[in-house]
């Protein structure tokens, strides 16, 4: 073990070095490898935030539920009976602990705990217990109901929790992140819904290169150039490039928005849509416009938008509606799931349409997918390698930000800095992880 050679020992610096004057900003790449870092940032980061959980649209019907892990924790949400409430619930029975949704969703009227029976019923209320009367009459039903999360409040229909009671509202958490989930559910007339099905993988790197990669516009060309070479040989016009901005949409919260260099569902036709598409898809384009103005219309149908909302969602709306979770469960290991969401009651072919879009690109076997698997663990292998201490993120500071430069990265880690803080410093007198 040696210690790091580019401070006086005694001292200790941050781990995100920005320095304006110069245009650098850079990050250390212990941020990626450390197992201190990822069990402070579990406390600090994902303890303290506002975590997706799912849409509503996943739970329709009185008694629809619901599984997934939020921030490392087993969680279910499910739709109440009486109430029609959202409510999200720890999943941990209050008798003994054990988990009481052990299904990955479907519709219940009660959820029995399988070791002891204990229900409870869709509001969470304690409703049975076998042989109670052994209990003398001092049970107390109200105190032992299902726990929901500390907060859980939703925003047109995507729902959040978070585990922290103090955490500030929803809404202004998500700040300038609003304004983009608009763009898609308004281009449904607010009427969305997740399509039926998960991706589900995993890849061998720190969940912050995911982060960094899914607003990197950047890594485009060099990385998916099997897929432009496809979308030129079916006939698209790709000779625009990719032109865009970046913006810091404030609280880590950050966007790649560019003119959509493919085809879009929703209103832009490409060749690989075919010729029977384009009057569809034309009168698609006009309805917008009726219902938006051209100037908002366009924003809908000929922009992309790689939107990433701290820590841990990421909204791409490209050539689908892409939304994408991912949870870190080691220093160099993550979890993902991502689901296609969709305009609800969408006509069969543009459903169609739609899901062959998503899966081409992002799908597990799609072009990009593979990918980016491969761009990541790459890195984290890197990183093993040693010798370079620092991961340079200074593209684009003496410019206004471009779709191809990092101001979006910086914004993630400016963010992560303020949240990690003492604990994103590097002690020199200690030796590196």
């Amino acid at each position: 073990m040696t210690l790091l050679s580019s401070s006086p020992a005694g001292l200790s610096f941050p781990l995100v070095d920005e320095d304006p004057g110069q245009h650098r900003f850079r990050v250390h790449r212990e941020t990626m490898t450390s197992p201190a870092i990822f069990a402070e940032e579990i406390r600090r980061i994902f303890h303290h935030s506002w975590l997706y959980v799912g849409h509503e649209s996943e739970v329709r019907e009185p008694g629809d539920y619901v599984r997934r892990p939020v921030g490392g924790r087993p969680l279910f949400m499910v739709r109440g009976a009486k109430s029609g409430a959202v409510h999200v619930f720890h999943n941990t029975c209050t008798h003994r602990g054990a988990v009481v949704c052990r299904h990955k969703s479907g519709n219940a009227k009660v959820f029995q705990c399988f070791y002891h029976a204990w229900s409870f019923d869709t509001e969470g209320n304690l409703a049975g217990v076998p042989d109670r009367e052994a209990y003398g009459g001092n049970l107390d039903f109200a105190a032992l109901s299902l726990k929901p999360v500390a907060r859980m409040e939703s925003y047109r229909g995507f729902v959040f929790a978070s585990y922290d009671e103090n955490i500030t509202d929803l809404e202004s958490y998500l700040a300038g992140a609003r304004e983009y989930l608009d763009l898609v559910i308004d281009s449904a007339d607010g009427k969305m819904e997740i399509v039926k099905g998960t991706n589900e993988y995993c890849i061998g790197a720190n969940w912050k290169l995911l982060a960094e990669n899914s607003i990197d516009g950047y890594h485009a060309v060099s990385t998916h150039d099997t897929y432009f070479k496809y979308l030129v040989a079916l006939g698209t016009d790709l000779q625009g490039g990719v032109r865009g901005t970046a913006r810091d949409l404030g609280n880590g919260h950050a966007v790649l928005e560019y003119a959509a260099p493919w085809g879009r569902p929703i209103a832009k036709w490409e060749p690989l849509f075919g010729e029977d598409a384009k009057a569809e898809i034309a009168g698609l384009r006009a309805g917008l416009v009726a219902k938006h103005g051209e100037e908002r219309a366009s924003r809908m149908a000929d922009t992309n938008r790689n939107l990433l909302i701290y820590p841990n969602l990421v909204v791409n709306d490209i050539m689908s509606v892409t939304v994408r979770t991912f949870m870190p469960s080691a220093p160099d290991s993550m979890d993902v799931t991502a689901w296609e969401i969709a305009p609800r009651d969408e006509l069969a072919q543009l459903r169609q349409r739609r899901l062959d879009s998503f899966l081409t690109f992002l799908g597990p076997a799609g072009f990009a997918t593979p990918d980016d698997i491969e761009a990541l663990e790459s890195c984290q292998q890197g990183y093993a390698s040693g010798g370079v201490e620092w991961n340079d993120i200074s593209r684009g500071m003496d410019r206004v930000p471009q779709a191809n430069d990092e101001a979006q990265m910086r914004a993630f880690w400016r963010r992560w800095q303020q949240q990690m803080g003492d604990a994103a410093h590097k002690d020199t007198t200690r030796a590196a992880s």
